[in-house]
This record gives C-alpha cells, structure tokens and sequence, in this order.
C-alpha cells in the first residue's frame, strides 16, 4: 500500500502545497471526477523534480495534470500522486529574435496573448484552446491550419526520476495529436516558441476571427473536453456522428452537442461513467452505419 503520508511531508518539506483527497472534478475542463488520493502544487522545477526522484525510489504512481482541459477521471477518482503544473509565478518571457520561453504550466491563452503584445506572429491558431503549453506540447495541439508543432524550437523536461534534460523539435516526434511524451513518461517544464515579427493589427484581427469562430461553433457554455474523438482519416469525426443522427443524445447528465457533434458536454451532474457509456454508443453507431471506428482523442485516468 502507497505511503502518501511520506509523500505529504516530504512534500511540504521541499516548497511544495499538498492537499488529501483533492477533487479532480475542480480541476478539469469537464468538471467530472473522483479523488486524488494526494495532490501537490511544486512552487518551482527543482522541487518538482526532486519529488518525482522521490515517488520514482518508492515506486509511487505519479500523474501530471495542467488544465485538464482534455482529460476524463474516473469516478472513483486516482490512486496517484497527482502533481498540478499550473502554480502562480508560470510566466513567459521573450528575448530578441522572437523567441519566448514559456513555463509549461502557463495557459496557451496567456502565451497568445503575450505574443499579440510583442507584436509576434505565428501563434494566433492557438487563441482559445483551452488548457497549458506543457499540455499543448503533449498533444501537438492544433486547429485552423496551425500546430504546435510548427513554432517550437525546444522544450525543457524532467525525467520521471526527476532527470533534467532537452529535447529538439525533431526528438519530440511530433504528429497528430501525439509525441514523444506519451511514450517516455518525461515531464515537460519549459517551452521555448521561435515567433516572427508582424503588424499588432493584423496579429489581433486574426484572434479576434478564430476566438469568433470558436465561440460561434463550439459549445463553450459548457463544461467539455473539447474534441471527444481524433480525426478519422478521410472523415471529420463531428460530420460522421451528426450524419448518425446522434446531436442531443444523452446519456445522464452527458449529452452530444447540438452545436457540434464531436463534442460531448456536461449538461450538469454527469459522471464519468456517463461520459465513457455515451462515448461507446456513439462508436458503436458510428462504425455500424459507417464503417469508421472512432478513436477517442481525450485521456481516460482511473
């Protein structure tokens, strides 16, 4: 059985917060989910990595988390140490050439807006996606015609025992909605985006249109994980689900979106298992009408 006490005091003892029994269902975008069983806050990335050396020596299971913009947690929440990188002194910060450098906890909206105020461009597809850079790195987050994956220069990481080391843009291996990270388990700390000079105007215009844009097609009145399923090749998973006839279908408090189908929404007290139930009908629809097997984009955590 895990020691979270030592855990706990060891924590504290290094500059970090820690709380038991923290509801992860205040910290994701879907507003679902049980329990950490312990949560920590590290105040800076050398505590952050000597806690990771420290669960690694005891075989502590560790999960990271920033916004929890797309992610779903179980209802009997996580036997992990869950370890926020959102902390108040996450910043950015620009040197000449156009290159900031971002703490992964930092949201993306924070980082767009930043880069509008330098007067850079290149980054104005990223306005209103919701959650981290550290996170947006993870998942080589995309959207009108721009990935992360076309700014980043390099970004810091911590090993999961708590190693420091740098990874280019080619050793990320970036692609669809994946990278290296989900394989090698290393933790993300700084991101480092190398943005061109552009006219504030224009800069801001074009955030303006993409802000609009999501705001027009995406329900952003309520609580979601974005895009449920990734793109299917040839297919846009939304078009697939509405041509099912499956907009406004619930399942408890989880329901597809009127306003796009490819996302499901947390119409008030839904649970994850209602979110998982609703996930597995529309898959089995989809690929009985279809013939495409919807493969789900956000991470289940149980």
């Amino acid at each position: 059985m895990t020691d979270y006490n030592s855990v706990y005091d060891f924590a504290l003892k290094n500059g970090c917060a820690a709380v038991f029994d923290e509801p992860l269902s205040a910290h994701t975008s879907f507003k679902i989910g049980g329990n950490a069983k312990l949560f920590v806050v590290p105040e800076s990335d050398e505590a952050l990595a000597e806690l990771l050396k420290y669960c690694a020596d005891g075989n502590i299971r560790t999960l990271i988390i920033g916004n929890g913009s797309n992610m779903l947690v179980s209802d009997d929440g996580i036997d992990a140490v869950v370890i926020l990188m959102c902390r108040e002194s996450s910043g950015v910060s620009c040197s000449d050439g156009g290159v900031l450098e971002c703490d992964a906890g930092v949201s993306l909206s924070k980082v767009c807006r930043f880069a509008l105020d330098n007067s850079l461009t290149g980054l104005e597809f990223a306005y209103g996606i919701p959650g981290t850079l550290g996170g947006a790195v993870y998942m080589n987050a995309g959207a009108y015609g721009g990935e992360i994956k076309d700014v980043i220069i390099k970004c810091d990481c911590l090993t999961p025992d708590g190693q420091k080391r740098t990874f280019t843009a080619d050793e990320m291996k970036l692609g669809y909605r994946k990278s290296v990270f989900s394989q090698n388990g290393c933790v993300i700390t700084k991101v480092y985006l190398k943005l061109n000079s552009g006219d504030y105007d224009k800069i801001k215009a074009e955030m303006t249109d993409i802000l609009n844009r999501r705001k027009s097609k995406q329900p952003l009145e309520y609580p979601s994980a974005g895009s449920v399923f990734k793109r299917p090749e040839g297919h846009f998973a939304g078009a697939l689900i509405e041509q099912c006839n499956l907009k406004g279908v619930s399942v408890g408090g989880a329901q597809v979106s009127q306003k796009h189908a490819g996302f499901i929404i947390n119409t008030g007290g839904a649970t994850a298992l209602d979110v998982m139930s609703l996930v597995k009908l529309i898959q089995d629809k989809v690929l009985s009408e279809t013939g495409v097997l919807l493969e789900p984009e956000i991470k289940i955590y149980n």
